[in-house]
């Protein structure tokens, strides 16, 4: 008997996932496959100059390219910025790039008096794109982090410039005399050089074996080269160099790196992608030679931050990842050396042939050897003309929507990218979606309607944009879920419904994950649905992160959205949801506390973030949550303990101190709290609350013109604050009296 049931339980444990009807199982199975991590370690990377002694050829091709002067120290035959001593000037400030010593440097002078020098310690680019080439510096900060000075310069404008998207919000336009210092959201320098969400960041692109680590003292930017090496694509060398060495490389089939060559086109183009695509993070920890699907989507951005239109063109900002729209992608096998030489980034035919320039047909008519015949019948163009080049019509240059004027329509900051789905013109769909069409660019004389009508006479009624692909299908279900009011709210009619099952299904990982994060957030409550939902995780078997971590990102990102519109009851559903789909998330329980306290409900949040930390007990800022959390619930004991520990573990972690100066400044104590407030500032210096606190503790101790120094400093940063502003208003008169 003791023997049936057991055999009974065991078939039961092993069938009920794929039970259909009421007997399946309603909870889904937990993971089984862990968390991936690096399969490299900085170790196993020996740095372009070992590759120079074997492959010669190549290693002076990649020297002389754009990704071999891509950055590095800086110095005079890199830096093609003006660090000539003439100043930048702003409205409240005044910043001059100098050279003094042999040291790069922004000096930076406010009006309130006090200066700051921000050494340069990396040069990022060197104007090298035609469409427009820029220049960015990066500075090491006291955290040990590297991160991005807000000054750039525009080779073809001639100009420095900067980013105002998260505060001012009018985009990359050049820096003119109105404009104050904190206008810039990147400033002080914010955006950090690597892959870190808890800061802004530009991922892992801008240099070589790129990781941002934890260390004694916090964090510290770690890398090989502010180039982008051969490694970068190779993959970690030191093996390869080690058989070659000891002469174990003549008839192997291993040789110890991939070869790239025998790459399908999915895998190749994989390899640009790791920098030319905007990703969206699942997992840390990606270094080159890793698998870029295991830490990355190269879809889910398309969720929220929208970076491309439907068609694959440039909505707000996007590198060439619109590759992966292109009819001749899809249906066709081109990948990015199809075009490019890997090695100088020259063009080339897809039999490898060199061509001299960008604006070469032999680069598309190499495959589509028809169009070299009666060019101008097909093009409309004299041969001889401009328009009548291939990559005329076809990858026309598009601005970069956050770089243009949005009341003129004109480039603030020259920065155009050849597109890269190689669309068809259709000059009425391209006006519709504020796109300038490539008849439109050059034809700006006639309207939309007359290049349209143009376009039809000529070649008939133009096929639609493209095919249904991958990038399509996701695109579209991404809509759909963020049209989602709130968690159990159904909006499917019974066909749209029958969709969402099928591409529940789908071959496509991030199709598949977003269509079942749809169903898990609008009727995750129905027994039905969760049978399905049990079923869809079950049926990965043994390798099933890669789906989690998609699925997970989705119901995340329907969690941060309800959060931050004020639902918390719906955002605390989508964070649970999601912890059903991968239970041990340390940064979806630190969201769902956020959610919870937000709510008021302290309790439940102290709970959240102790699980966090059970997962991670090294996350300073959950502990930081934590603190706050205790406190509000009277432990300020065990809540002044929470943050001491966490600063203590992580130096450069800013709220720690200001909540330790909060601690502070309650218990009456303005040295220390002053120490603290001073101490945030110094790693995070758009902490406007810390110049808030500051003042009120100048105002106690009747300084009042050390609290309005501090309130300016505040409202430079944060303009909203309508009671800093009344009481600057009011320091002020009484000083011009």
């Amino acid at each position: 008997m003791i023997l049936l049931v057991t055999m009974i339980v065991m078939v039961w444990r092993s069938l009920r996932y794929s039970i259909p009807g009421p007997l399946g199982a309603t909870t889904l199975p937990p993971p089984r496959e862990a968390p991936p991590v690096s399969r490299v370690s900085r170790a196993d990377f020996v740095g372009a100059e070992r590759c120079a002694s074997c492959h010669a050829d190549q290693f002076a091709k990649w020297a002389a390219s754009t990704h071999g002067r891509a950055g590095g120290p800086p110095a005079a035959d890199l830096v093609i910025a003006p660090f000539n001593g003439k100043p930048i000037r702003f409205r409240d400030a005044v910043v001059t790039p100098r050279v003094e010593a042999g040291r790069y440097e922004f000096v930076v002078v406010r009006d309130d008096d006090s200066t700051e020098i921000v050494r340069v310690d990396g040069v990022i680019g060197g104007g090298h794109m035609v469409g427009g080439g820029t220049q960015g510096f990066v500075t090491k900060r006291s955290d040990g982090t590297m991160r991005f000075v807000p000054f750039d310069w525009s080779r073809h404008g001639n100009s420095w410039f900067w980013n105002t998207n998260s505060r001012s919000q009018r985009g990359w336009v050049p820096i003119t005399e109105t404009m104050r210092l904190a206008e810039c959201g990147d400033w002080p320098p914010a955006r950090v050089l690597g892959d870190m969400p808890r800061w802004a960041n530009c991922q892992s692109c801008h240099a070589s074996q790129l990781r941002v680590e934890d260390s004694v003292q916090g964090r510290v930017t770690k890398l090989t080269s502010l180039a982008i090496n051969c490694e970068s694509c190779h993959g970690p060398a030191r093996r390869h160099v080690e058989l070659a060495e000891a002469g174990s490389l003549d008839g192997k089939s291993d040789v110890g790196l991939a070869s790239l060559r025998t790459f399908g086109k999915d895998a190749s183009i994989n390899v640009c992608s790791q920098c030319h695509a905007v990703k969206d993070q699942l997992r840390e920890g990606f270094i080159s030679g890793d698998s870029l699907e295991l830490f990355y989507s190269l879809n889910m951005p398309a969720l929220g931050d929208r970076p491309l239109h439907a068609d694959g063109r440039v909505r707000t900002f996007a590198y060439q990842e619109a590759h992966r729209y292109s009819d001749c992608y899809v249906n066709g096998g081109m990948t990015c050396t199809s075009c490019h030489d890997p090695h100088s980034q020259g063009y080339r035919t897809v039999a490898g042939e060199p061509l001299p320039g960008r604006f070469d047909d032999r680069q598309c008519t190499s495959c589509h050897a028809s169009k070299a015949e009666g060019v101008a019948e097909h093009t409309h163009h004299a041969v001889t003309s401009a328009g009548s080049r291939c990559t005329a019509c076809h990858m026309p240059s598009l601005q970069a929507p956050e770089t243009t004027d949005p009341r003129t329509g004109r480039a603030s900051v020259r920065y155009a990218r050849a597109d890269h789905s190689i669309s068809i013109p259709r000059p009425r769909a391209d006006s519709a979606i504020g796109i300038v069409s490539a008849c439109a660019a050059c034809h700006t004389n006639r309207s939309t309607s007359q290049l349209e009508a143009s376009l039809v006479a000529w070649w008939g009624e133009v096929k639609p944009s493209g095919t249904m692909g991958t990038s399509r299908r996701f695109a579209a279900l991404a809509r759909d879920l963020e049209r989602v009011p709130a968690p159990d709210h159904a909006l499917f009619s019974p066909a749209a419904r029958s969709r969402l099952d099928e591409l529940s299904h789908d071959p496509d990982l991030d199709v598949r994950a977003l269509a079942l994060a749809t169903l898990h957030l609008t009727e995750g409550a129905l027994p039905s649905t969760r049978r399905q939902l049990a079923r869809a995780a079950a049926r990965e078997g043994a390798n099933d992160f890669q789906l989690r971590s998609r699925w997970t990102v989705a119901l995340g990102y329907m969690g941060d959205r309800f959060a931050e519109a004020g639902d918390y009851s719906g955002a605390g559903i989508a964070y649970g949801r999601a912890l059903e789909v991968t239970p041990a998330s340390a940064r979806l329980l630190q969201s769902r506390g956020n959610a919870e306290r937000s709510a008021g409900d302290y309790a439940a949040a102290i709970t959240s973030y102790e699980r966090a930390l059970a997962i991670e007990p090294q996350s300073a800022l959950t502990m930081v949550n934590l603190g706050i959390a205790l406190s509000a619930i009277g432990d300020s004991v065990r809540g002044a303990a929470t943050l001491a520990k966490a600063a203590e573990l992580d130096p450069g972690e800013p709220l720690a101190w200001f909540n330790l100066g909060n601690v502070a400044l309650l218990g009456g104590n303005f040295a220390v709290a002053t120490r603290h407030f001073r101490a945030a500032l110094a790693i995070d210096g758009s902490l406007a609350q810390a110049h808030f606190q500051l003042a009120r503790i100048h105002l106690l101790e009747r300084d009042n013109r050390a609290a309005l120094a501090e309130l300016r400093r505040g409202l430079a940063l944060d303009s909203s604050n309508t009671a800093a502003r009344d009481i600057a208003r009011q320091l002020g008169g009484a000083f011009r009296r």
